[in-house]
Parts: C-alpha cells; sequence; structure tokens
C-alpha cells in the first residue's frame, strides 16, 4: 500500500511539473501585459500628411502636438527616425499634468520619390511610453527634360495630364489633391492676383506665395462631396486666371466619383441592416439588330431587416433608358428594373454598366452589367 502512495505521489509531482513551467513562463508576459496599460500621451494626430512636395522646395517642416495626462512629470527621453532624412526638434521641458508639448520633424524632400511614409517613434521617461508617429506626404522630384514631363500645355502653362483625377469623393470628408504645373512664360504668378470660378463643391487655390518663369507651382484642389450632395461619376471644367495677367485663363478638368460614406458596422448587426440583392448583374443580349430596341428587367429585392432606399441608378451611356417603379423597399420586398437599350448608330461588341446607389452599409455601389453584339 505504501509503495501505490509512493507512486501515485511521484505520479502527481510529473502531471503538475509542465503546469507549473507554463504558469511560470506566460506569469512574466502577462504581469507586463497589465502593467503596459493604455497610451499615457495624447497626440492631437499620430499621422501627418504634408501633402505633394516638390523637391526644389526645400525641406519641409511638420507639427506633432502632445499633452501629458499623468499626474507625474514627463519629458521625452528619445527621438527615434528611420532614416536620416528627417531632423527633429521637441520640447525637452518636464510637463505637468494637462501641459502640452511639440514635436516638430523636418523632411528633406529629395530623399523620396512620390509617396513617402517616414517613421518617428517618441520615448519618454515614464515606463511605457513609447509612441509611434508617421510623417507621409508625395515628394515629386525635378525633371530632366520639361517638355516631355508636362506635355499638356494650356496658354503658358504646363500639365502632366489633360484631366486631374480626384478619385473617390466620399461626402464625410472633402477630398484634397495637389496638381503641379509648370510656369513656361515669362510672368511671375502670384498667390494674390489667383482667381478660379468655381461651383460650391470645389476651392482651387495656388500654394507658392510665387511661381516665377520656368518654375513649377502646385494647385491645391478641395472637392467637397457633401456639398454636391449627388452620387455616382462628375465631370467640372473649372476656369482659372491670374488677375494682373490678360490672357492667362486655363480650364482645369476635373473628374471625380462620389459616394456615400457608411461608417464600420459591428458583426453582430449585420443582419439588421438593408442588404441589396440583384437577381441577375450580368445581362447577354447576344446579337441584337442596330435597328431595334433590346429590353430587359432585373428583380431588386431586400432581404435585410430595414428598409431599403434606391439612392440613384446611373448608366455609363445616354443610349441607356432605366425605369425604376419606387425608391424604397420594405424588408422582403422586391420590384422589377426595367432596362432599354437603344442601339441606334452602333456596331460591334457592346457593354453597358448600370450602377445602383443604396443604403445598403455592405454593398452601397452595386453594378449590372449588359452585353451586346451589334449587328
Amino acid at each position: 500500500m505504501r509503495r501505490n502512495y509512493a507512486l501515485i505521489a511521484v505520479m502527481i509531482r510529473f502531471a503538475t511539473a509542465p503546469l507549473i513551467i507554463l504558469v511560470l513562463f506566460f506569469f512574466p508576459i502577462w504581469s507586463y501585459a497589465q502593467s503596459t496599460g493604455g497610451p499615457k500621451l495624447i497626440w492631437k494626430v499620430n499621422r501627418l500628411d504634408l501633402g505633394t512636395i516638390l523637391e526644389e522646395q526645400g525641406l519641409q517642416k511638420g507639427i506633432f502636438e502632445f499633452s501629458n495626462t499623468q499626474d507625474s512629470l514627463f519629458y521625452i527621453t528619445d527621438v527615434l527616425s528611420e532614416c536620416g532624412c528627417t531632423t527633429v526638434e521637441y520640447t525637452r521641458d518636464s510637463l505637468e499634468l494637462g501641459e502640452s508639448g511639440k514635436l516638430i520633424i523636418s523632411f528633406d524632400p529629395t530623399s523620396a520619390a512620390v509617396f513617402f511614409s517616414k517613421l518617428i517613434v517618441v520615448k519618454g521617461n515614464l515606463s511605457g511610453i513609447k509612441d509611434s508617429l508617421y510623417l507621409e506626404g508625395i515628394s515629386v522630384p525635378y525633371p530632366s527634360d520639361i517638355k516631355r514631363a508636362y506635355p499638356v500645355v494650356q496658354g503658358d502653362l504646363g500639365f502632366r495630364l489633360k484631366k486631374v483625377n480626384m478619385g473617390d469623393v466620399f461626402d464625410n470628408e472633402p477630398k484634397i489633391k495637389y496638381v503641379e504645373f509648370f510656369n513656361m512664360g515669362d510672368q511671375l504668378l502670384d498667390k494674390g492676383a489667383f482667381r478660379s470660378q468655381t461651383p460650391p463643391h470645389i476651392q482651387i487655390s495656388q500654394v507658392q506665395q510665387f511661381v516665377r518663369p520656368q518654375e513649377r507651382g502646385l494647385l491645391m484642389i478641395r472637392y467637397d462631396g457633401k456639398i454636391r450632395n449627388d452620387l455616382g461619376y462628375f465631370e467640372d471644367q473649372v476656369p482659372v486666371s491670374w488677375e494682373n495677367i490678360p490672357g492667362s485663363e486655363v480650364k482645369l478638368d476635373l473628374i471625380a466619383d462620389l459616394f456615400e460614406f457608411f461608417p464600420p458596422i459591428q458583426k453582430s448587426n449585420l443582419n439588421d441592416v438593408p442588404q441589396l440583392f440583384i437577381g441577375q448583374k450580368e445581362i447577354d443580349l447576344r446579337e441584337i439588330s442596330s435597328k431595334t430596341l433590346a429590353r430587359r428587367s432585373v428583380t431588386l429585392t431586400n432581404k435585410g431587416r430595414q428598409t431599403l432606399e434606391i439612392r440613384k441608378i446611373q448608366g455609363n451611356c445616354e443610349c441607356l433608358k432605366i425605369e425604376v417603379p419606387k425608391s424604397s423597399l420594405a424588408p422582403g420586398e422586391s420590384m422589377e428594373l426595367s432596362l432599354t437599350l437603344d442601339p441606334i448608330g452602333r456596331k460591334g461588341i457592346d457593354q453597358r454598366n448600370i450602377y445602383i446607389f443604396s443604403n445598403d452599409p455592405l454593398n452601397p455601389v452595386q453594378l449590372i452589367v449588359m452585353k451586346s453584339r451589334i449587328e
């Protein structure tokens, strides 16, 4: 019996040993996680976009502001940068609770081409403070061949492209884009004399105070989707000029795709939102005559638990006629979308796109493709 008890004791000891080792192994990690806590500094922003920078503009500065949220005195002990293209200045005084400081990053644009994102790590005297900041932007090198770099010429200005593509513009915040140009004339372009005839949703301004002859400049374009209050693809032609220079007017062609912004949805709420289901997303008309109208219908269904609202339906051609009987669908309700293609004057392989904008937050824009071969 004693031998059995001894054997059992040995077995228990060896069985519990791995468990003890595991506890000892994970305990330091768990203790570290408990001690680190949340962030101890409040940064106004931790990612700063310098926008588009021309190489000849020289050093560019970005300012990060922070506040001390701890009862203890705080000061920065070290700032680390991933490359030598940045230099750092920062508040070296000790900060009490609620006091603020600044960290100024100077960036050399000759060190990067096109998009850049530079990491800056800030260390403090208090345990656990090691914050990451990012300085971003687009650096444009000076071209070796001016005429080749700016082939689109309007008056005395050279541009890289015929149209300014604003890309996707959402209604929750304005989209900002910088457009570079080259002053090929012999007149000084003064920011104070710059004028633009823009609609309410577009604002254009000259970035530099002066752009001298044979120098590059930047125009800042601000496109506000909320003010435009529409959805889909749009083109705008905006005249700009300098009032002190006769004949200086040029026309900027802007294109943009406007979308409604939907905030992220929790996984538990996915089934509660409106859901647009399209019965047929690709319609193949096969061979059709250019003298005959082609008609089809597509079923739209709301498979969600909230009312589905059709914000807009947009085709990519005036040859398409789209008829929708109503603009909203109750949960479980369906309707027929009527499509009519007028192929007159067309020949060969043809494809028409129909975009449906709705308040379905998971699929706010859906596409129907209509294909055909016109004889």
